[in-house]
């Protein structure tokens, strides 16, 4: 493709992404079709020579976008928000056609120091403690990557270094909340612990955030076996219902015990931006490892996982590796980053792009607008549901995620009144539960949300119980 075709496809790709987001309020939020009706649609091999890509933007119509759950969509309210925006197209269109393979300074310079400054400018916008800024931020592709980063350098620290020599020699474990990520568990089974190293430590029946005593006991229980406490991960926002977990009262008992403290913030922590939210941060001044998703509620898609160490040397302590054809000058002098030695693979792409663009068209103030916003339209949605009898919300909801259920009803209704909810195509939500009740959850974040949108599905909620 020379550039000149590039320049003519080019355009006709950001004509038909303006088109998608143009259309997307008429779309159905999630397809209709049935497993293998999108593979029906394609070929059964590739073209033997190469067709110039003609037709591709009407086979993107017919083909991709009735077989698309349409996270942009706004009355997409599942799971956790997916945002990306203008700007992150284009950082992500930039940084494609780069093609930069920043594993190390010497291979991407400016891969490695627009990053290292962006985790700065994100450590400024969220008020994090300084323990964390002065280029101790990186960026991974997820906070499941980040726990599991998080897991290895704690794994480490606990064994005092034989980790990384001997791998898991004798018994060690990893505790968060019940109410706690499902990449926690993965990461324990990842890093050789196995599930059996997790403890599931008990939370708040009212909060739903992890009880520090429980923690305490726990941990006292396990040294007394002989066990080793390696790792505590506390939440901010948990997945299910957004519950903070007391980050003095942890980060004390860390520090009291010498355990490495993790905490995921993925979701909620992009709500640090605006002052009022800056109380999710108390506590973090005790924390080891900090992450959260830019990717979720920051306008910037996805991949996009910030994450960082109070010491990044506990991270390159266990993670590096240096063959001689990575051997160069700048790494031997000891005055740059190889971000290759902070994640587990040894390639990364050029992600702190799309984050600039995005810090750079929004502003401060536009994020926090952005994040008032969300906060805002869940608030009236939970004023509408607990306006009507029929219904009642379950947990606390600070930031932009409310459950709610039918009152008194079981769970098979709860079940069927979602099942018919999303069959309308007009919205999506998703469930969960909660002190072992069926739970219906809407997030709010998608930025073309507006309050219509809320008003509109409360009717379709209340039409279809």
């Amino acid at each position: 493709m020379t550039p000149d075709e590039f320049r003519e496809l080019g355009h006709a790709a950001v004509e038909w992404v303006a088109r998608y987001w143009e259309r997307l309020p008429e779309l159905p939020v999630a397809g209709s079709v049935r497993p293998g009706d999108v593979a029906a649609e394609l070929p059964g091999a590739p073209p033997d020579k190469g067709d110039r890509l003609e037709g591709i933007f009407t086979d993107l119509d017919d083909v991709v976008v009735p077989g698309t759950t349409h996270w942009q969509h706004p009355a997409h309210f599942a799971y956790f928000p997916a945002n990306t925006s203008g700007p992150s197209v284009l950082g992500d269109l930039i940084g494609a056609g780069l093609g930069t393979q920043g594993m190390m300074w010497a291979t991407g310079p400016a891969c490695t120091e627009v990053e290292t400054v962006m985790l700065d400018w994100l450590a400024d916008l969220l008020g994090l403690p300084e323990r964390f800024r002065g280029g101790k931020g990186v960026i991974q592709d997820s906070a499941s990557s980040a726990t599991f980063i998080a897991t290895l350098a704690a794994l480490h620290r606990a064994s005092g270094g034989a980790w990384r020599t001997d791998g898991v020699r004798g018994s060690f474990a990893v505790y968060t909340s019940s109410q706690g990520h499902s990449s926690i568990e993965k990461a324990a089974r990842v890093a050789g612990l196995g599930d059996k190293a997790v403890r599931s430590i008990e939370v708040d029946p009212s909060s739903l955030a992890m009880r520090p005593e429980a923690l305490r006991a726990a941990i006292e229980a396990d040294r007394a076996a002989g066990v080793v406490p390696a790792l505590v991960v506390a939440t901010i926002g948990t997945t299910s219902t957004t519950a903070v977990d007391p980050l003095p009262a942890i980060g004390a008992i860390c520090r009291e015990f010498g355990v490495w403290l993790h905490v995921d913030a993925a979701y909620a922590g992009a709500a640090a931006a605006c002052p009022e939210f800056r109380w999710i941060n108390d506590g973090l001044d005790l924390a080891d490892s900090y992450c959260f998703d830019p990717h979720k509620w920051l306008l910037t898609g996805f991949d996009c996982d910030a994450l960082w160490v109070a010491d990044p040397a506990d991270l390159t302590r266990a993670l590096s590796v240096l063959p001689e054809f990575l051997r160069n000058a700048a790494s031997e002098s000891g005055t740059v980053v190889d971000y290759r030695d902070w994640q587990v693979p040894l390639g990364r792409r050029f992600r702190a792009l799309k984050l600039w663009f995005v810090l750079r068209w929004y502003g401060v103030e536009g994020i926090r607008a952005h994040i008032r916003d969300g906060v805002a339209l869940a608030q009236r949605f939970a004023a509408a549901v607990r306006a009507d009898d029929r219904f009642e919300v379950v947990a606390p909801h600070p930031f932009g995620l409310v459950c709610f259920r039918l009152r008194g009803e079981d769970d098979a209704a709860n079940e069927t009144l979602l099942r018919r909810i999303n069959e309308t195509g007009r919205c999506l939500l998703t469930h969960t539960k909660v002190r072992g009740q069926y739970v219906l959850r809407l997030a709010v974040g998608a930025p073309s949300t507006r309050t219509d949108h809320i008003d509109a599905t409360w009717k379709l909620i209340q039409e279809t119980a």
